[in-house]
């Protein structure tokens, strides 16, 4: 091993980077063993609601959001293409420098007038193959899914089985079995489930017996739910409650994560369809009470705004059973990111997970990892050029330690000890 002195620390951060494969703790991602749940190719990708959003602020005079949105998904991908990457402007959101990274990282010119090379190699490659090549590339070993076994086409999935790759872990999603209860009473009921409209003691016991079984039959290793900024706790609204009375009893029970990815407003333009979402900032008071209530639960934290952020910090720092993770859907640009992991070193040390990719398109791993790396490693190097010059004998080990368990997910499961208090 190299003497404290002896290494550059930028050198030592890049190549810690290089090494560690990346466990990702959130995805939207499938194995191809889940059939049409495997988003994965050049259509997918120019399809993104991201790119389709930029694009229709851009659609030719005549073509409306409409006539856009009722296209085949090969001619949206065409006139995303068209529009973003063969047009007259350059490709600089960061929706479309990833579509040139994944392109770059796969021999293809991103310059090209079509996507017919793109096409081309992926309808040449056997879909296993992709996957393997996709994961070789980006440098991730493993994902973790986002499941509801509520959904039309997952549920019957799980149900008929498959062997699963194992490179994608499991976690339950609960905004369909909770959101707006009583909505899903009647697809739970369907699934043998004997709940009630109300909140009766029976649709309670029932509602557990539901995760139960599911958190068995997955091996989901978190459960996590998305929730608007209004979302109050505690409160008389129904997630509040089942939140309260199924959900993080059963994840104490079960000894694992409850993540909460809050901040979403649903559909605030709705003819932008799946891209029509926004955000808005959350009173983390709220997440204060839920952390005093529920000591001996690991939550996952992640919030939408960025003026959250601070907040957030200071409440990891006074409840050790909060864990920050990842900078969420509209926070996923690179000098939003740079704010972020500094801001977390700085408060929390490495007590937190720095990023996760939200992908819901596999080919997004080869550019949402690369983005972030680029944007977090100049934070750990200043951040450990100044442990060194305090005079603390820094090590390249300290430095592999370190972004192995912040990036290979060991934090997943990790409980911290007992905080301070200033």
């Amino acid at each position: 091993m190299s003497s404290p002195a002896a290494f550059s620390v930028g050198e030592a951060v890049a190549r810690a980077f290089e090494d560690q494969p990346i466990v990702d703790i959130h995805t939207h991602l499938y194995p191809t063993q889940m059939g049409p749940l495997c988003l994965m190719g050049p259509d997918e990708l120019l399809t993104y609601h991201y790119l389709k959003v930029e694009t229709c602020r851009q659609l030719s005079s005549g073509t409306s959001v409409a006539q856009f949105n009722a296209l085949s998904k090969p001619r949206q991908a065409d006139v995303v293409w068209r529009t973003l990457f063969a047009g007259t402007g350059s490709p600089l959101s960061e929706a479309q420098l990833g579509v040139v990274t994944v392109m770059s990282a796969l021999g293809l010119n991103p310059r090209s007038d079509s996507l017919a090379e793109f096409r081309a190699l992926f309808s040449e490659t056997k879909p296993e193959d992709y996957v393997d090549l996709v994961f070789r590339k980006s440098g991730v070993s493993r994902v973790y899914m986002t499941n509801d076994p509520l959904d039309d086409l997952e549920g019957p999935a799980w149900i008929a089985g498959f062997e699963r790759d194992p490179r994608f872990e499991a976690a339950l999603r609960l905004d369909s079995a909770l959101a707006g209860w009583p909505a899903a009473a009647a697809k739970l009921r369907a699934l043998g489930y004997e709940v009630e409209d109300d909140l009766s003691p029976r649709t309670i016991e029932e509602l557990r017996r539901y995760l139960a079984d599911w958190i068995e039959r997955m091996d989901a290793r978190y459960l996590a739910i998305s929730l608007p900024p209004d979302f109050a706790y505690p409160s008389e609204s129904a997630v509040s409650k089942l939140l309260d009375v199924a959900v993080f009893p059963t994840a104490r029970e079960r000894g694992i994560p409850a993540a909460m990815m809050v901040g979403v407003r649903r559909g605030v333009n709705p003819q932008l369809l799946d891209g029509g979402d926004g955000m808005g900032k959350w009173d983390v008071s709220f997440l204060e009470n839920i952390a005093r209530e529920w000591p001996d639960v690991n939550f996952l934290v992640t919030l939408l705004s960025r003026e959250n952020q601070h907040e957030l910090c200071v409440a990891a720092r006074k409840f050790p059973n909060v864990t920050p993770f990842g900078c969420w859907w509209f926070l996923n640009n690179p000098s939003i990111i740079r704010e972020i992991t500094a801001e977390r070193l700085e408060l929390l040390g490495s007590g937190f997970v720095p990023q996760h990719s939200d992908a819901r398109v596999l080919d997004q791993l080869l550019y949402k990892w690369t983005h972030s790396i680029r944007a977090i490693a100049p934070e750990f190097v200043r951040k450990y050029e100044a442990l060194r010059n305090t005079g603390w004998p820094l090590t390249e080990q300290d430095i592999r330690n370190d972004i192995a368990r912040m990036f290979g997910g060991g934090l997943l499961f990790e409980q911290e000890p007992e905080g301070e208090s200033d």
